[in-house]
């Protein structure tokens, strides 16, 4: 009624018969003060809707209650603001699924020494790596290599190519270990070519680093790492048509200083990698 009356100038009088009500209950409801429930919702759900569009609606509920209550300093609970998002028609995106490959002929294979401990008490004690896959242009693949702590889960190194080969594993290990110098931690990996040769084992050795390898077909032993694959492919990677690899490249780059230095993680007490990293050092 209230938008009926400013947009189209009808008499409050006219609007009342309409909806067969008295003009008392109308005046009762414009003068009426919003319960503090209701405030504090509203207040919420504008914060809410800031986050969810910063991070172009990919976050669901559970992210967002994270963030929700680093921003606005107050104990909402995973439920309200699922029933916030609800009322707002928002929802966070589905992941794809992975696709399987075919496992080359190693030259070397390490026991799975990790064995999905993944906890490490302090930051470079454990490592991962993986490399993943990206699309860009006319049918044109990138391919991104990184090392995940399993301390703070923060991305210690990592370096996007257009060869998925041995130089792009190299070079992240060795940017890894320039990022953390004077450190001997394990470095966990899946059976992929790279990590079996034997010119990455001389470099792991060199350094006097301890390999570990999942098992043959079973990716959860490197689960932290997949789970990071797909954050980043769900909150950024599947949301734009990517042109150039130069495009692609800004993107990571962006998403990987958002996800360490912002990205909140309830496993991290509701910190962002980076600054669990801080307050447990």
């Amino acid at each position: 009624m209230q938008a009926l009356r400013e947009k189209a100038l009808f008499s409050v009088q006219l609007l009342c018969e309409i909806a067969s009500i008295p003009r008392s209950s109308y005046y009762k409801w414009l003068n009426r003060k919003p319960r503090s429930r209701e405030q504090e919702n509203a207040e919420l759900t504008h914060v809410m809707m800031s986050i969810y569009e910063k991070v172009e609606r990919t976050f669901g509920y559970r992210q967002l209650t994270l963030h929700l209550r680093s921003q606005t300093r107050k104990t909402a609970n995973h439920k309200r603001v699922y029933r916030l998002m609800k009322e707002q028609g928002i929802q966070s995106v589905i992941r794809r699924k992975k696709k399987r490959y075919a496992n080359a002929t190693p030259q070397q294979v390490a026991e799975n020494l990790l064995n999905r401990k993944f906890h490490a008490d302090a930051p470079n004690e454990k490592w991962l790596t993986d490399v993943t896959e990206f699309k860009y242009g006319s049918s044109q693949k990138a391919y991104l290599s990184a090392i995940l702590d399993l301390h703070d889960k923060s991305i210690v190194a990592y370096v996007l190519g257009r060869s998925n080969n041995n130089p792009l594993v190299f070079q992240t290990l060795k940017l890894a270990l320039q990022a953390a110098p004077r450190s001997n931690p394990m470095l966990h990996s899946d059976r992929g070519y790279q990590y079996t040769s034997l010119g990455f084992k001389k470099l792991l050795d060199d350094n006097k680093m301890i390999q570990s390898m999942s098992r043959v077909g079973r990716c959860i032993d490197n689960g932290p790492m997949e789970s990071f694959w797909g954050t980043l492919k769900c909150e950024k990677y599947y949301l734009h048509t990517y042109h150039t690899f130069e495009e692609l490249k800004r993107d990571i780059e962006a998403y990987i200083h958002f996800y360490n230095n912002e990205r909140l993680q309830a496993k991290l007490n509701g910190l962002s990698p980076m600054e669990y990293r801080t307050k447990t050092a």
